[in-house]
């Protein structure tokens, strides 16, 4: 492992014009992150990529890097880019467990951050690294997120968020789980508590559905449900997964290694929405995949398609009659998840858009004075690296916002 990110880190040009950061959604300084690596300044290279990203340990492994720092490199345009996430993961999980935890002076401002997954951790570390006391409003049993309950153990072990947990509690952190913010405690109480601000992240975690016959049976599953809890779900032999992407992928790659031996991923187009390397992976795993299948409905043996008519550029103007039915002992749908609506349908004053998001404006405030909200609550399905970029700016809008600037 040493040996090769140290050959990775020496494959650098240090660009004047650094593509590979600039096609980072947070833009790590990745010439200057490698430049202290080579120096062995390793702690310095660890502050300097978690106080850019507090999330950094996590992004180096589950960050789609093809299509941003390695797909930006400029030696990718005739050979192998250099894979800086290799670096960053050595660098960042060193980090993570040896940073040197500072406690700043205690402002007089206390904020409330509702849902613990990567915007709200970003929003939180952020601002307790300012002083600000921070409470976090977690409506499941443990912090994470979609990082703790949609993407698999092999692709990202658990162990990861209880060590930000641990260092989150060591920077002053209250973690409150098992808390659902607009059940029985409300904004409004929070505010009557003494909250200077909130900040909303909690994601998109409600499945999507296709809005077609046979989703309640009982051989039928939603793809976040069951990487939630693959233990619990007995799917058979047989998987047929609605859906190609990077979520479809965790699915079938799950399934498989839980015991079934044939699992198929459909999509109604030839395109693919996961990554190349999601995609390799899962072939890898013996998962296989369908193009051009639409589908109709689900009965008890498996999903209903139809085959879809494509043009001469391959875009699908329609499907044959003809029904095919697919034998499958279980069929899980995939298909992407939009935010829940509990805190837009509780809270006065707090407006949703007509897709389900929650209305920000540019300084991610939402129509309700002093709450802010980030990550895949306003944006929709993202990428984690994604959040972190949005809530790293709406945190700093709530200090403006506290501070009066």
């Amino acid at each position: 492992m040493a040996l090769h990110i140290v050959a990775e880190a020496n494959r650098c040009l240090n660009c004047k014009n650094p593509r590979c950061q600039q096609g980072c959604p947070v833009h790590t300084p990745i010439p200057m992150v490698i430049q202290l690596f080579k120096e062995n300044r390793l702690m310095e290279a660890g502050e300097m990529l978690f106080d850019n990203n507090p999330l950094s340990a996590v992004c180096a492994i589950v960050c789609n890097h093809e299509k941003q720092c390695a797909g930006n490199c400029i030696r990718g345009i005739k050979e192998t880019p250099v894979h800086f996430s290799s670096i960053e993961e050595y660098i960042s999980d060193m980090y993570l467990d040896r940073m040197t935890i500072v406690k700043p002076e205690k402002k007089d401002k206390r904020v409330a951050v509702i849902g613990c997954g990567p915007a709200g951790m970003t929003v939180a570390i952020r601002l307790a690294r300012q002083g600000y006391p921070v409470t976090v409003f977690e409506w499941k049993g443990k912090i994470g997120g979609l990082l703790q309950y949609g993407i698999p153990e092999y692709r990202l072990p658990k162990s990861y968020l209880d060590r930000f947990q641990a260092r989150m509690e060591e920077m002053g952190i209250t973690i409150r789980t098992n808390t659902t913010i607009g059940s029985v405690l409300m904004i409004d109480e929070l505010f009557r508590d003494g909250y200077a601000s909130i900040f909303i992240g909690t994601g998109a975690e409600k499945p999507r559905s296709l809005g077609i016959k046979g989703e309640s049976f009982g051989n039928v599953h939603f793809g976040l449900n069951y990487l939630a809890n693959p233990k619990g779900h007995k799917l058979g032999d047989r998987v047929a997964i609605i859906g190609m992407g990077n979520a479809a992928m965790d699915v079938a790659r799950t399934a498989l290694r839980n015991g079934s031996q044939h699992v198929t991923l459909y999509a109604r187009s030839k395109n693919v929405t996961a990554s190349s390397s999601e995609v390799s992976y899962a072939e890898l795993d013996g998962a296989e995949f369908v193009y051009g299948m639409q589908i109709q409905e689900i009965t008890e043996q498996g999903p209903v398609f139809r085959r879809s008519i494509f043009d001469e550029e391959d875009r699908v103007i329609g499907s044959e009659e003809e029904l095919i039915q697919v034998e499958a002992d279980s069929t899980i749908i995939s298909i992407s998840q939009v935010p829940r609506a509990k805190l837009t349908r509780t809270t006065e004053g707090l407006e949703g858009t007509e897709k389900g998001l929650l209305r920000v404006d540019e300084n991610y405030m939402t129509t309700r004075e002093g709450v802010f909200g980030a990550g895949d609550v306003i944006t929709g399905a993202k990428t984690v690296v994604h959040a972190v970029d949005g809530a790293k700016k709406a945190a700093d809008a709530m200090v403006r916002y506290m501070e009066g600037l």
